[in-house]
């Protein structure tokens, strides 16, 4: 069939719709944040399309694998395999390299073993994870992880009033014990009275019988000095403990360079062996673009054709727009934007044919020059005969559909409604928010806001900025642009704070709270609506929480059975006694305005407003303002998009005068519509005397800045210099400037249509 068909799709908002979606086509879906895009091409069609492949597998296999169940649909038909490239970052543990996940260093490991002189062993001597190529002091992982003494003793406390800060040798513990009860020390003494050989004694000691313990030593017990124990205890192995205490660990750990391999991974005897000058570790430290210049020099029949293939997947990479990483980068240290490049180009020398792919917003993180490359990317998957599916919202990518899907009209209960299906051709006259953006004229911002005093970055030379000295104008917005890898999150994310630690960085990490927090706890709505609850019922407020009082007995106002299935995975089930709400049955017999608390919990933020007054109220209006009015006031924290979570913070922050905030790229994740909203929000932060600072390569945001600082001109070493600062209208006539080049395609000398205005919102 040259169609995937779906009927009555109902998974999550949707509106029991029914499409079908063109095979061996670029079908792009589109509208706004939580009109039901991710419903319907993650949670329908690529789970189902998971499961079905996954059923193809035994039992023992299946047990392994991840589950999906049936999608609410009545029918799904005439699927492919599914390949999903999502945003998830790839993570990975400290030996997890861009060049092990693609399998590239595997390669150059292969490479040396042949030619490299002198001759030290096959291809697995290489590899930092084997015994036998690995550092010997840092076990191949480059750094040595060692105990901060300062960070770990309190030397103005004794033992007895808690000197030793690790909360697992806190007082009453009975590893505390074995410190107090030695005999070594006087109890009462503050460490900074210690002599030299006490101090040696309490930290250094090797493991040993005491001579003159107390009388509540015990027989078999053992001495050994703090460090030492920590070492072996949390250190060495991954314990449960360890895992528990991961947080606690970071706050007395440093890591610094291995003084053995300087940071190289490998023994001495690995890193003799050669190729025209360069180990492997020096062909691992190069930026991409570099090492494929270096393979190019390398003129060897014997190795022909490992050197095309390593040269082949390395120029996937930099047409990807990677060419600024390093195949010794930690995966860990990957975006999420960068990370679902890298498995994009695990499939591009692929020759299946007959495919789904699957991306999610694979424009984020990417600067529109890396845009072009990426779109030529998705050409080559659709023409070898693959059906791609995109969730997107960026003009370049959707450009190249064969097929436009517009969700909407709005968000949450206002979506999941098919409102066009068709050409791009026929999406600028569609009469939904996706088609007015789409055919908006835009200029750039002809009044900017003139600066009176600036703040200096000086001297940076972090990672790849050459001797940076830029002034950044006070009390305007600022946007900081340049291609991927340019030296931008250098600069203002990590420079930047360091020598102004004033600044306020509104970032995407994570939400502080627990596994039970959402929404409405962590805006502190929340308490007043316990409050009100147990005003208008005359019972206690803690009823109303399910963390405390008024919690299920069963799950423990989680709503979730976990059940821990030994050697399987563990799996989380529905509370059969609260029925998933984390409630007690009694609490949900109390109601406010005739809903009780979980009704509550279950309204969007839209909704809930109408039922606050005062701040409340206003901070309910000013999420919805941000684009979150589709989100519930129950929904959990740990279900949050990055750019959920820091456009959230912002809400919490906007009362803030004379701030300096740093954004970093806040349109993740957005619709025009409602990077709209968003850059009005930002321009009250800055008539309110804010400093505004914003890493961004959306065109729309940059066409509004009061001031550009553009970074490059290119990625890497190719980067790392202030190309322009100044005027939007000036960009536009830079000839060095990427971004300027772009914008000036982007715009229109009609003026740009103005912010919505708050009825509309």
């Amino acid at each position: 069939m040259d169609v995937i068909r779906i009927r009555g799709a109902r998974e999550n908002n949707l509106k029991n719709i029914s499409i079908e979606i063109p095979k061996n086509r670029i079908t792009v879906f589109t509208g706004v944040s939580g009109s039901g895009k991710s419903s319907l091409v993650f949670e329908t069609i690529g789970a189902e399309a998971q499961r079905q492949f996954n059923e193809t597998y035994d039992s023992y296999l299946r047990s392994r694998m991840p589950h999906y169940g049936h999608p609410d649909a009545d029918s799904i038909q005439n699927l492919n395999v599914a390949i999903i490239i999502n945003q998830k970052r790839l993570g990975g543990n400290a030996r997890s390299t861009v060049g092990t996940v693609t399998d590239i260093y595997t390669l150059l490991r292969l490479l040396f073993s042949r030619i490299g002189e002198p001759f030290v062993g096959y291809s697995m001597v290489f590899s930092f994870n084997n015994p036998k190529g690995m550092c010997p002091m840092c076990e191949g992982l480059g750094t040595i992880t060692d105990i901060n003494q300062d960070a770990l003793i309190d030397k103005n406390k004794s033992l007895n009033e808690g000197a030793i800060r690790f909360p697992a040798f806190q007082p009453g513990g009975w590893r505390w014990t074995r410190y107090v009860n030695s005999g070594y020390f006087n109890n009462d003494k503050k460490i900074k009275h210690f002599s030299k050989d006490e101090l040696h004694m309490l930290l250094y000691a090797e493991e040993h019988k005491p001579k003159n313990p107390s009388k509540e030593w015990g027989k078999t017990m053992l001495y050994e000095g703090i460090i030492p124990r920590i070492k072996r205890s949390f250190l060495k192995k991954e314990t449960k403990e360890h895992k528990r205490k991961k947080d606690e660990l970071r706050e007395i750990l440093y890591q610094h360079t291995c003084p053995e391999c300087k940071g190289a991974r490998l023994n001495k005897e690995v890193l003799h062996c050669r190729i025209q000058g360069n180990n492997i570790a020096d062909c691992s430290a190069m930026q991409i673009s570099h090492l494929i210049k270096f393979l190019k020099t390398i003129q060897n029949n014997q190795v022909q054709s490992v050197l095309d293939e390593l040269i082949a997947r390395l120029t996937h990479l930099e047409i990807i727009g990677l060419s600024y990483l390093a195949l010794n980068r930690e995966t860990s240290s990957l975006s999420g934007g960068e990370s679902q490049r890298i498995k994009m180009v695990r499939h591009l020398g692929s020759s299946l044919t007959g495919l789904l792919y699957i991306f999610d917003e694979p424009s984020i993180g990417l600067h529109p020059n890396d845009i072009a490359r990426l779109t030529d990317i998705i050409l080559q998957l659709r023409d070898k005969g693959n059906t791609v599916l995109i969730v997107e919202h960026d003009p370049d990518i959707i450009k190249i559909a064969d097929h436009i899907v517009d969700m909407g009209p709005g968000a949450g209960k206002e979506g999941g409604n098919i409102v066009y299906s068709g050409a791009v051709s026929g999406l600028k006259q569609a009469d939904t928010l996706t088609g007015k953006f789409w055919s908006m004229h835009r200029a750039p911002n002809q009044n900017a806001r003139q600066a009176k005093t600036f703040l200096t970055v000086r001297n940076a030379q972090l990672h790849n900025l050459k001797n940076v000295t830029v002034k950044i104008p006070q009390r305007v917005i600022t946007v900081v642009t340049g291609v991927a890898g340019s030296g931008k999150s250098s600069l203002i994310n990590q420079e930047l704070p360091r020598q102004h630690p004033h600044a306020k960085p509104i970032d995407q990490g994570l939400l502080r709270g627990s596994r039970r927090s959402h929404l409405a706890s962590y805006t502190g709505i929340f308490d007043a609506l316990r409050q009100v609850f147990a005003k208008t019922n005359h019972v206690s407020a803690s009823l109303f929480s399910a963390n405390a009082q008024g919690a299920c007995p069963q799950c423990k106002g989680l709503g979730v059975i976990r059940l821990d299935l030994a050697f399987m995975e563990e799996v989380e089930e529905t509370c059969d006694l609260c029925k998933g709400t984390g409630y007690q049955q009694g609490v949900l017999g109390y109601t406010w305005n005739g809903k009780n608390i979980i009704q509550f919990l279950k309204m969007t933020v839209a909704e809930a407003s109408d039922f606050f007054e005062g701040t409340d109220k206003e901070l309910l209006n000013r999420i919805r303002e941000l684009g979150l009015g589709y989100m519930t006031l129950g929904q959990p924290l740990s279900t949050f998009s990055g750019g959920e979570r820091q456009r959230l913070k912002l809400a919490m922050e906007f009362d803030e005068q004379g701030q300096l905030f740093i954004f970093d790229e806040p349109t993740t994740g957005l619709h025009p519509s409602d990077i709209e909203k968003l850059m009005s929000t930002f321009h009250r932060l800055a008539d309110r005397g804010n400093t505004v600072i914003i890493v961004e390569h959306n065109l729309d945001v940059i066409a509004q800045a009061d001031w550009i600082i553009d970074m490059g001109p290119g990625g890497g070493s190719d980067g790392g210099r202030v190309v322009f600062e100044g005027l939007v209208s000036d960009l536009l006539k830079h000839p060095e400037s990427k971004t300027g080049q772009h914008l000036a395609r982007y715009i229109t000398t009609r003026k740009f249509r103005k912010t919505i205005s708050s009825s509309a919102i």
